[in-house]
């Protein structure tokens, strides 16, 4: 099997150890500090293995919700554990639901969803509230295991040298994924509470820090980590993969960049360029077969560069890519793709469709065949609270394999591609057409038509390739939805070319109107939850909230 099992035994230390930032786990807020050294004392010594189980913890919360995989003893206090206080169901929701991708039809069971569709929002929506202490959880899983493996502790409880060099790498890891978490703090919030490994354990409230500044320490952190993760390697590693490597850090540098101006008003295409060669100079590739991406097996993809992992009974959650199958696909195809059941809650709307036919010949397009417009008798959202014959089904990922056979059982084996090669040659193209130095147009035009000649296979391949004139940002922001729709990375692209707020561009329930109408530019970062602003006095809420 091809897990890294998330089996944690040290359910008290961590308790212990991440606790302290502002009203996040309150009933935690209470340990004294002595408990904290009590706690580290007992439970890490000489042995690597606690060590491993802590930095397994920290990806286990980008999978699942709690402990034991299920979401019944959820890590996030106060919310739902299995949709609202995990990481994948979180991101996709933010991401995917106020955009002109994706609809969801449980407004009524869940309280917030629909504000989530509209862009009608407000600081105690509970969905924000549940991503938001989700990604701080991760930061202070993070920052105990920092503060746990420095060479101070490791020497005095006697690792040896060998492990140490190990635990080096881990480090990197761990300051890996907790700039991972900052990076989507800074995306969704902007100024948001700063804790690191230097903040004492439950003794002060964190400070606010401003979107400049965070900016720069994820930057700075991603840059210092770097030298000490595993190098890159390409599809199955049985020892290493899922673990972040020096490629998923560029990854994220190369998407960090290509938004600097959108979070910190300063352009950074040039090392957005720098950073995305550095990842096309490894051996990845596209896939020959789009779908294979999305399929049981994609573990094998050369495509993929930091996954999130599902493993079936190892993994499971209502909060993850269960989520994704199950939310998406009409009832007469959950055998088909293998999952445990068939939602259907989760539409896509007719501007998704609409962006697949500014191709002329987008039914020759293999990502077009996703987009289930024949299963559905009205692709326009006409009734909030309709599950079927209402907007358009998705089928894009699958719990079968890329060879047809299926995995071990229908729960979910198939892995979240949280980077991949294709952003890459994307980031790249847009980078060079928005002025980067370093880059070139030529290169940036084949990058696109490769990955269009990819999805739409040799037989088609005339239909696919455009020509330099055909090359502009507009073109490239239609070019991230035919490629990454449901990926959970469309709110993130439509505040970068300025059309998620503003009338510059409207779809199907934009502002809560079934035609679609402006809304404020407030809504362009989510409000720091309400509870936390209450519980916190350094605090001060985003404009508008």
């Amino acid at each position: 099997m091809k897990t890294i099992k998330y089996k944690i035994v040290l359910i008290a230390v961590i308790s212990a150890l991440i606790t302290g930032f502002s009203s996040c786990l309150d009933d935690l807020n209470t340990v004294p500090l002595d408990k904290e050294e009590l706690v580290s004392d007992i439970v890490f010594g000489d042995e690597i293995g606690p060590y491993q189980e802590l930095l397994a913890k920290i990806y286990a919360g980008l999978t699942i919700s709690g402990n034991s995989g299920g979401d019944g003893d959820a890590d996030v206090a106060g919310v739902d554990g299995g949709s609202q206080a995990s990481f994948l169901r979180g991101l996709w929701n933010l991401q995917q639901l106020p955009t002109d991708e994706a609809h969801c039809c449980w407004i009524q069971n869940d309280v917030g969803i629909g504000d989530l569709n509209s862009i009608t929002w407000s600081s105690s929506n509970v969905f924000i509230k549940g991503l938001y202490y989700r990604l701080y959880y991760q930061v202070n899983l993070s920052n105990a295991f920092l503060r746990e493996t420095t060479d101070e502790n490791l020497s005095s409880r006697g690792v040896s040298e060998a492990d140490k060099a190990t635990i080096k790498t881990y480090r990197a890891e761990a300051r890996f994924l907790r700039a991972l978490s900052y990076y989507y703090l800074l995306d969704f919030f902007r100024n948001v509470p700063f804790v690191t490994e230097e903040n004492k354990v439950g003794s002060e409230l964190p400070s606010q820090t401003q979107a400049t500044d965070l900016f720069r320490y994820i930057e700075k952190e991603l840059i210092e980590c770097e030298p000490d993760m595993l190098d890159p390697f390409v599809g199955y590693d049985t020892k290493n993969y899922g673990h972040a490597h020096k490629a998923a850090n560029w990854a994220l540098l190369s998407r960090l960049y290509l938004n600097a101006e959108t979070y910190i008003g300063e352009k950074k295409y040039t090392e957005s360029i720098t950073y995305s060669k550095k990842v096309l100079a490894e051996n990845y590739e596209l896939d020959l077969v789009y779908a294979n991406v999305f399929k049981a097996d994609n573990q094998k993809s050369v495509e993929m560069i930091f996954p999130i992992r599902y493993e079936g009974e190892d993994t499971q959650t209502w909060g993850g890519m269960t989520f994704l199958l199950c939310s998406t696909v009409p009832s007469i195809m959950q055998a088909e793709i293998n999952a445990v059941g068939a939602w259907q809650g989760n539409r896509a709307r007719s501007s998704l469709f609409k962006s697949f036919q500014k191709e002329n010949q987008y039914e020759k397009d293999n990502r077009f065949s996703m987009v289930l417009v024949d299963k559905t008798a009205n692709i326009e959202i006409v009734d909030q609270l309709l599950f079927t014959d209402n907007g358009i089904p998705v089928v894009k990922y699958s719990n079968a394999n890329s060879d047809g056979t299926l995995p071990a059982s229908n729960i979910v084996y198939t892995d979240f591609p949280l980077f991949r090669l294709g952003e890459i040659y994307l980031n790249y193209a847009e980078a060079v057409l928005r002025g980067g130095a370093g880059g070139d147009e030529a290169t940036a035009l084949q990058l696109v038509n490769d990955l269009r000649t990819r999805a739409y296979t040799t037989a088609n391949a005339s239909s696919a390739t455009i020509t330099s004139g055909q090359l502009n940002l507009n073109f490239i922001l239609d070019e991230r939805s035919r490629e990454f729709f449901f990926e959970g990375q469309r709110r993130t692209d439509l505040v970068r070319f300025g059309k998620f707020t503003g009338s510059s561009y409207i779809w199907p329930w934009k502002g809560a109107a079934a035609e679609g109408k402006t809304v404020s530019d407030i809504y362009k970062v989510y409000p720091i939850p309400a509870d936390d602003i209450g519980a916190n006095k350094n605090l001060t809420q985003n404009t508008g909230y």
